[in-house]
């Protein structure tokens, strides 16, 4: 992998790079909408919207656990557990009481301490950001406590291992100045920032936020973070609000300490909330919700099939995949995404899947050999 020029130091300004043009069409295309075999619904309720989800995956290999909404966004954390690996799903489980008072999407991550003791956590953003914390793979939980005096959107969207140092987490998340602190007050014109923090405990404390980019121009949100296959580079996958430019990305060579300037990715990935893992043969596949007004598909739940140096040349990656249809504009996304060890691709998420009814949650179940097959037909 070629390694791209020193990075940056913190709190650039980024600035545009390219337009939105539509995905390059020499790039092969497969729906898998219609395949309904693959497809396995992890929660609906009848007049009530489910939203936003996302996963983790166990040691075991087969057992994910998934949480979400009730609403848009925000409302009463639920969870659900699977043993087979995403094909059938518990009844809603017992959760903290004050599960119920989260204002925003939430997320759930693995985290290992130094002395080796797993826990998962699950965060609720906006002021103040809060963490709940599970030590027995989700049998129990902590209530929802503040981290800190300081809040932001989707915390955290992505949180990774640093490298060779046990119990030594990163994390990432925006803010656009209207949750960082209590007093937040947003700027005009409207200025989208991008936060790190650490914990160097294993995930129960983390540091307050450094801020690795800023812009007016380019809303660089909701990052997605990508190890380069030989672990030393980290690239982070953005969203951009605006719609004006391409999704963006930036890269680490130093684990998190500088980053690059953010660059615009290429048109087959433009979308929201990217989230990506390696299948075994070392391709990534990503998961995200088309936003290119471009797209022949945009609004719908698609994913990208390429490798890590596709992201860090620019090129356009091996495929695009439609995964579900979405029936009301662009409301759906938000993948939770876990390899399995024979291969498996599931990825889950939320989407109006039925004309005129309510959005509710499925799992999509994969193989790139089977993507493959169908590119070669």
């Amino acid at each position: 992998m070629k390694l791209l020029a020193a990075a940056l130091s913190w709190g650039i300004t980024a600035t545009a790079y390219a337009t939105v043009t539509a995905p390059d069409p020499r790039v092969p295309f497969i729906d898998l909408s219609g395949d309904t075999a693959r497809q396995f619904v992890v929660d609906r309720q009848a007049g009530q919207y489910l939203g936003h989800p996302t996963t983790v995956l166990l040691e075991d290999g087969r057992t994910m656990l998934c949480i979400y909404p009730l609403g848009h966004g925000k409302g009463a954390i639920q969870l659900k557990r699977s043993t087979d690996g995403g094909k059938t799903w518990s009844e809603r489980l017992p959760v903290p009481a004050n599960w119920a008072t989260s204002l925003e999407t939430p997320t759930i991550h693995r985290v290992i301490d130094a002395a080796g003791h797993r826990r998962l956590i699950v965060w609720s953003g906006l002021y103040p950001a809060r963490l709940s914390v599970s030590a027995d793979d989700g049998a129990t939980w902590t209530p929802l406590a503040p981290v800190g005096d300081w809040g932001g959107i989707v915390v955290m969207s992505s949180l990774t291992a640093v490298r060779g140092e046990p119990g030594h987490y990163l994390g990432w998340f925006h803010d656009d100045d209207r949750f960082l602190h209590r007093d937040s007050k947003q700027a005009t014109p409207v200025v989208f920032h991008l936060y790190q923090t650490e914990s160097r405990d294993g995930g129960l404390t983390w540091t307050a936020p450094r801020e690795i980019a800023a812009s007016t121009t380019i809303k660089i949100c909701e990052p997605g973070v990508v190890r380069s296959p030989d672990g030393h580079q980290l690239a982070l996958l953005l969203r951009e609000e605006s719609r004006e430019q391409p999704s963006q990305v930036m890269f680490s060579n130093d684990e998190g300490r500088t980053w690059t300037q953010p660059r615009a990715l290429p048109n087959t990935l433009v979308g929201d909330r990217h989230t990506a893992r390696y299948a075994p043969d070392g391709r990534l596949f990503i998961a995200f919700r088309d936003t290119n007004r471009q797209s022949a598909t945009q609004g719908d739940w698609l994913a990208w099939v390429g490798t890590y140096d596709d992201l860090v040349q620019g090129r356009p990656g091996q495929y695009r995949v439609r995964l579900m249809h979405n029936t009301k504009g662009w409301d759906c996304g938000y993948p939770g995404v876990e390899a399995l060890p024979d291969g498996t691709i599931v990825a889950t998420t939320y989407g109006h899947w039925v004309q005129d009814q309510p959005s509710f949650i499925v799992a999509v179940r994969l193989t790139l050999a089977e993507l493959d097959a169908r590119v070669r037909k």
